[in-house]
């Protein structure tokens, strides 16, 4: 599985969506390699502007981000931290420099929710809608049901129990899976949430399967 960057130019929102058990792979390394490229520009626009504050080196962003497959807000903010000007990676000065109003931010280009939509569904994937309800995506669910979205994620560390029984109740209104996960960052992130602390239940996994099984059947019909 993954999750995938989209943005809805209706709203002017960013959206993810997850993609289980694709097919066709393959049809999915342009849109990775694109969003790869689109992340890494932005993040080097954002560097170039943090640099002009304070006497970190790109160097130094680049040793944080060892392992990663780019260079996040977070691992400038990690740089400065260990630098001495914050004690957290998240906090005022990251609100200052780096949240979605900071003055050095540069936000990457995404690509619009539904292209993304066809495409994971042209690669044989189960298409979840991610955390809906903390990227307030609740209106945009409808037109992705409406375009073929198999499933909603419902458990999730910033859901309340309100937010939950929502969805379940919209996905069992559209005969939509139901998906959970821990959305874990490691040390990236406000609020600590344990690995596999929210999780999918057998039968939603059981589920997922099915369907699969059922898709698959479909196409060779086809």
């Amino acid at each position: 599985g993954a999750e995938f960057s989209c943005y809805d130019y209706k709203r002017k929102r960013k959206v993810h969506l997850l993609a289980y058990l694709f097919t066709y792979p393959d049809r999915l390394e342009g849109l990775c390699k694109r969003t790869g490229e689109a992340r890494k520009a932005a993040s080097l626009q954002t560097l170039s502007k943090v640099l002009r504050y304070y006497p970190i080196t790109t160097e130094m962003v680049v040793r944080i981000a060892t392992g990663s497959t780019n260079i996040f807000k977070q691992h400038i903010m990690h740089t400065l931290m260990n630098a001495g000007y914050s004690v957290t990676v998240f906090g005022e000065l990251y609100d200052k420099l780096l949240g979605s109003t900071g003055s050095c931010v540069v936000e990457p280009e995404y690509p619009d929710v539904f292209e993304v939509l066809e495409l994971l569904r042209s690669a044989g994937s189960i298409t979840v809608l991610a955390h809906p309800t903390h990227y307030d995506s609740m209106d945009l669910l409808p037109e992705l049901i409406e375009s073929g979205l198999d499933g909603v994620e419902v458990w999730h560390p910033r859901n309340s129990e309100e937010d939950t029984a929502k969805l379940l109740a919209i996905a069992k209104e559209h005969g939509l899976l139901t998906t959970g996960g821990s959305d874990f960052h490691g040390m990236y992130t406000k609020t600590p949430v344990h690995l596999g602390e929210y999780t999918t239940p057998d039968e939603c996994v059981a589920a997922m399967y099915a369907l699969k099984d059922r898709k698959q059947k479909q196409e060779k019909k086809q």
